[in-house]
Order: structure tokens, then C-alpha cells, then sequence
């Protein structure tokens, strides 16, 4: 494991402040992954058995701020980083495909770690004793595998936006999607119609962004047409044209995949030649045209 980037002061005082309180408090998610990768560490996020209030009355001396304390989740402001604490909790229905319709607290790690989504998030880290790992995560992280907690097609039916977050850590991250989890976003795709078009737009630009967004946007391209209907023509439509030697959507895929990973190319780039198969027509010799189709595709973007 590469270790170079270590945690900031501010996580380890958040977490020696709730110990000192008599509180058990592990770091866990995305952080976690990222320090076992050795990469860049973001947002800093803690989960103790401290319920919401005890959680403010342990960091009195603190700004504090509830955001989503229904939920058990408190930000906590150390040094000027936000540091979210969220209460062991267990979880129930998801009757909107996002959210959970009831939240209970708990007392145990195991019930916490067993509602999260991929094993590589579920990892728990204690300054102290190190790791906990209670679904197999490091390994998975080692082998550069995206695999969900339990029966995949569950979680994906308690949150849907789940399914384009798998597709994003695949482009980001450049790892696998292991074949259960792969073959429940395919199948649960349709989930997505129940996710705002904000949520989807956010992990869309991450997902267009990450270095592995070529081969993601061409093997999934059923679960990115779920809300953007308009690449299903462009998927295998042949471009008879002695300029061209991909399809529509394979010749897109090639651009976005040659360019720098800005958000606004790699979207002029995704959207560019859309209305292609909307505008195509044969000439006399059986060439294929696509007159008018940088104003089209604009239009139809």
C-alpha cells in the first residue's frame, strides 16, 4: 500500500476528540480508498456510534453544522476543513429508488459498513489499529475492482444513482466493474428515470472526465442512453462515407477519448455529431452526407 499522501491534521483531531469522549470513530470511504492508493486525499468522512447530539457536544468548541442530521450526518470545522460525522445506522425501505425512508441508529461498524455501496468505500481506518475491513475492500482496491456490498441488484434498487456512480469510479479510477455488479447496471439501468437531472449531470461530467471514460462510455452506452435517449441512433450507424471508418458513436467515443479532460470539450465532443443519423443522406454515387449536421447536433444539444 502507498502511503504518501497522508491524512490532514483535522481528521485525526476530529477522531481523537470523539475517542476522548468515550466514542468509538473510524474514517471510512472514499478517503480510505484513496489513502490506500496513494492518491490525492478529498473530503474526510467519519463514522462513530456518537449519536448527532452527542456529536455537537463533543465539538462545542467548534463550528458545527447540521447537514443532514436526520439522517445522523454532522459537518464539524477543523483548521477550515469540514469534517462530516455520521452516526452507525442502519437503513430501511428506499421507496423513491434514493432515499431511505426511515434511518435507525446503531451501535456496531459491521451494520454501517453492510448499507454502504462498494466494497473499495467500505473501508474502515483507525490511527491507532489500522484497518478494519469487513467486505473484502482492500483486496478489491488491490485488484482494481468495483464491486458492490452484498446482492448488487438490491443496492441498486435502494439507490439508483448508484449505478452512474459505479460507471464514474470505472472512468476515474480506471478499475473494473466485476461481472455481477456489471451485469445489475445493465439490468437496473432503468432506475435512473427516478434520479434528478442535477445528480445525474454532476456524475456525468466527473464520469466524461476520468481517463478511462472511452472504454466506460462504449461498454455502458444502454445506461448513459437511459437520459440521454438521443445516442441510441448513433450506436452502430454506419458512416458510408470514405472519410470515415467508425460508426457514429465509436467515431465520437475516439474524439472525446484523444482530448484533454476538460468538462467543456469532452461535452462539445460527446454531443458534436449527435443528429447525424437525423440528417444523413446518399448521394447519387451511394456516398453517405450529413449536410447541416454541426447546426442539428447544436440544436438538438
Amino acid at each position: 500500500m502507498n502511503k504518501i499522501n497522508n491524512f490532514k491534521p483535522a481528521s485525526k483531531t476530529a477522531v481523537n476528540i470523539l475517542k476522548e469522549h468515550g466514542y468509538e470513530a473510524f474514517l471510512i470511504g472514499g478517503s480510505v480508498r484513496d489513502f490506500i492508493m496513494g492518491l490525492p486525499i478529498g473530503d474526510i468522512d467519519i463514522t462513530t456510534n456518537a449519536v448527532p447530539s452527542q456529536v455537537k457536544e463533543a465539538f462545542r468548541d467548534f463550528r458545527v453544522i447540521e447537514t443532514g442530521i436526520k439522517h445522523g450526518t454532522v459537518t464539524v470545522l477543523i483548521q477550515n476543513e469540514p469534517i462530516e460525522i455520521t452516526t452507525y445506522r442502519r437503513e430501511g425501505a428506499y421507496s423513491d429508488n434514493r432515499h431511505p425512508d426511515s434511518v435507525s441508529f446503531s451501535d456496531s461498524l459491521e451494520d454501517d459498513v453492510k448499507r454502504r455501496d462498494f466494497t473499495m468505500n467500505a473501508v474502515a481506518y483507525d490511527f491507532g489499529s489500522g484497518f478494519y475491513d469487513l467486505t473484502g475492500g482492500i483486496e478489491d482496491i488491490k485488484s482494481q475492482t468495483i464491486r458492490c456490498i452484498g446482492e448488487p441488484s438490491a443496492r441498486f434498487h435502494e439507490d439508483a444513482l448508484r449505478i452512474l456512480r459505479a460507471l464514474r469510479f470505472a472512468s476515474v479510477l480506471g478499475f473494473r466493474i466485476e461481472k455481477k455488479t456489471s451485469d445489475a447496471v445493465h439490468e437496473c439501468r432503468q432506475l435512473l428515470a427516478n434520479i434528478s437531472a442535477e445528480r445525474i449531470r454532476d456524475e456525468f461530467i466527473k464520469l466524461i472526465c476520468g481517463k478511462n471514460a472511452e472504454k466506460v462510455l462504449g461498454e455502458y452506452y444502454d445506461v448513459i442512453s437511459v437520459f440521454i435517449p438521443e445516442i441510441s441512433p448513433c450506436v452502430n450507424f454506419r458512416q458510408e462515407n470514405r472519410h470515415h471508418c467508425y460508426d457514429v458513436y465509436t467515431h465520437t467515443l475516439k474524439a472525446l477519448g484523444n482530448c484533454k479532460p476538460s468538462a467543456e470539450i469532452r461535452l462539445a465532443l460527446f454531443f458534436h455529431d449527435i443528429a447525424k443519423p437525423v440528417v444523413a443522406r446518399y448521394d447519387e454515387k451511394g456516398e453517405q452526407h450529413y449536410y447541416g449536421h454541426p447546426e442539428k447536433s447544436a440544436l438538438l444539444t
